[in-house]
């Protein structure tokens, strides 16, 4: 997600929009992630965890894909943009609750930064790494496609993931 939003702006250039519609994209795109987090907590009240990460990541990795693989017209490019956003917000609800839901508020802190240190690492390095693919291949759509499947992939892995609660939250 945080890939795909880097790139953004220049992802649908790529497919034609001005640089001026793609920032408008850009900032829909953000005013979408408030929708997200809006939504989050009917989704949380509504799933386990590990159904919610997977149902977040899939909805990332299908949205990451619209907006990479749709050639157009402009008004859905800019709408998979704002989609994209609005799964981006619920996953940032979604990363915030992670520990808690799983595993309680006892030790939080420790465990938060144990997941953090990678997570942060994985956020630092992926622009980075898909602007490197996209260099290497020549082509914005097979970055998000890419993306997309790196996303979709996480969201069967989630699904595997279980509660260990040992505390009240």
């Amino acid at each position: 997600m945080f890939a795909a939003t880097i790139h953004l702006v220049p992802m649908l250039t790529w497919r034609g929009l001005t640089p001026t519609a793609a920032a408008w994209a850009l900032g829909l795109s953000g005013a979408g992630q408030l929708l997200g987090r809006i939504a989050y907590g009917p989704l949380a009240a509504r799933t386990t965890p590990p159904v919610r990460a997977s149902l977040l990541l899939a909805a990332s990795g299908l949205t990451i894909a619209a907006v990479g693989l749709l050639a157009g017209p402009p008004l859905t490019l800019i709408a998979a943009a704002v989609a994209l956003g609005v799964a981006r917000g619920a996953f940032t609800l979604l990363q915030s609750t992670a520990i808690s839901d799983r595993w309680g508020s006892s030790s939080y802190g420790v465990l938060f930064g144990i997941l953090n240190a990678p997570t942060t690492l994985a956020m630092a390095l992926a622009p980075w790494a898909a602007a490197a693919f996209t260099s290497a291949t020549g082509s914005y759509p097979a970055t998000f496609a890419v993306l997309a499947a790196t996303a979709c992939l996480a969201a069967l892995i989630a699904l595997t993931t279980g509660v260990h609660r040992s505390n009240a939250a």
